[in-house]
């Protein structure tokens, strides 16, 4: 039956019901390279473009309604337009949008950071966790006095140069056109979960910090064996180098603290994104005073001793008042008891039913991130993804489009829930997969 027969099947249903998309695919490609803002959104055949969402709906420009499991790149832990962020949002339209001034909003903004985050004693908004990343790979080698850079095989930071390194297999090739090889010189590559590898590294190379997602993302919701970050903690604080937690993906997500609070691991610095802005624009850094007041530019009045972060956008009203509203929902503590079980329920449940298909798949994840990797080992590192069958789970994507079921990682699955979700929908998603199984089992 994988003989192509169901994938065409699965592709033409969403054929035959996105005539509008395709047409504005159409107009994209002529004004978008590749028709799309960011090349991950560029689903096969085309993309279908969404009107508006509500909860965990995504509704097309054709009518079709599908289950959300993106949820804005996993920003939106509680669905898309939550009435409380939505109302405080149009009230402070009405007091402003945009002040490039300093206001109260961006203090308590960061007051509950630092209130919630294990780590954070000073924090600095910027506009996207790329952002974010720039600049505390900047302050660690400003605070530290060395240059070298150490990340983790499979790990995404973002666009900035310096980290734009070893996030695909065979990860010796360049993962843009364009970067600078001299940026990339004192940026050193460790596989994820190798101790010993990361501890010959800072032993010999002087390193200014160790940056890595506690969770690998991107790398397929690979999280850490037992030992690895308390492990990696003891190497920094062995070797005078700093240990920032890029926590873009599991920061607010996985607990209130992130999974600094979860794997009980405190790094010297946090990086912060998605759902710190409640579904705007943001990014963050924070971390311990002393490491944060080179960034003070009364302390530091000299440019050339300072650690410059800055933006004309840092710190926006819009992003500040829906990033509060989001944490504080997220503090009255009825987010994480839910999403955490749908996230045990989904995993479980897909687990069984690879297993009785006789289909090589297995399930990675923590709390209400999952991912699906066809192949029969569970990956414990970026290299083991490389193992995973890509036309699998391209088939999948096209299969769960098909049933109106909407994720944006058709190459390697990987997902996130929201408060929205709700039983039935794990129910559906499961039965979708079934049927998939069934049609593509050997």
């Amino acid at each position: 039956m994988f003989g192509g027969i169901a994938v065409e099947s699965w592709k033409e249903t969403y054929v035959n019901r996105t005539k509008k998309s395709r047409e504005l695919f159409d107009s994209a490609s002529r004004v978008l390279p590749g028709g799309v803002s960011y090349a991950i959104r560029d689903l096969t055949p085309y993309p279908f473009y969404v009107d508006h969402a509500s909860g965990s709906r995504l509704y097309d420009i054709d009518g079709n309604v599908y289950t959300d499991y993106w949820v804005g790149h996993g920003a939106l832990i509680l669905g898309h337009t939550p009435k409380r962020v939505v109302d405080a949002v149009k009230n402070q339209m009405e007091q402003g949008t945009h002040f490039g001034y300093s206001h109260p909003l961006e203090v308590k903004l960061a007051e509950l950071v630092v209130e919630l985050m294990p780590s954070a004693e000073m924090v600095r908004f910027t506009n996207s966790g790329t952002e974010a990343n720039m600049y505390a790979t900047r302050l660690a080698r400003a605070y530290t006095g060395r240059m070298k850079i150490a990340k983790f095989e499979g790990g995404w930071h973002g666009g900035y140069d310096v980290l734009h390194k070893a996030v695909h297999a065979p990860f010796m090739a360049p993962e843009s056109a364009g970067l600078d090889p001299k940026a990339l010189e004192d940026t050193l590559v460790l596989p994820f979960n190798d101790l010993d590898a990361a501890e010959k590294i800072a032993k010999s190379s002087d390193l200014a910090a160790i940056i890595l997602e506690p969770v690998l993302g991107a790398g397929g919701i690979i999280t850490p064996e037992p030992g690895f970050l308390e492990g990696l903690r003891e190497i920094c604080d062995g070797n005078e180098t700093l240990l920032i937690f890029d926590e873009v993906i599991t920061g607010f997500r996985l607990a209130l603290g992130g999974a600094q609070e979860l794997f009980g691991v405190t790094p010297d610095i946090t990086v912060l994104g998605k759902i710190l802005g409640g579904g705007f624009p943001i990014g963050g850094l924070c971390g311990r005073s002393d490491i944060f007041e080179h960034i003070d530019q009364r302390k530091y009045p000299d440019s050339a001793a300072r650690s410059f972060q800055g933006g004309t956008f840092v710190g926006n009203p819009m992003s500040m008042v829906a990033g509060i509203e989001t944490l504080n929902e997220l503090k009255e503590g009825n987010v994480y008891g839910h999403v955490n079980r749908l996230g045990e329920k989904i995993r479980a449940g897909l687990g069984d039913i690879f297993e009785r298909s006789d289909v090589d798949a297995t399930i990675t994840g923590v709390g209400s991130v999952f991912a699906i990797h066809f192949q029969k080992e569970k990956p414990r590192n970026a290299w083991d993804i490389a193992k995973n069958n890509v036309k699998l789970a391209n088939a999948l994507h096209m299969c769960m489009l098909s049933k109106n079921i909407a994720y944006v990682s058709p190459s390697l699955p990987h997902m996130f829930l929201s408060s929205a979700h709700i039983d039935k929908d794990i129910e559906e998603f499961l039965a979708a997969v079934e049927d998939f199984a069934r049609a593509v089992r050997p």
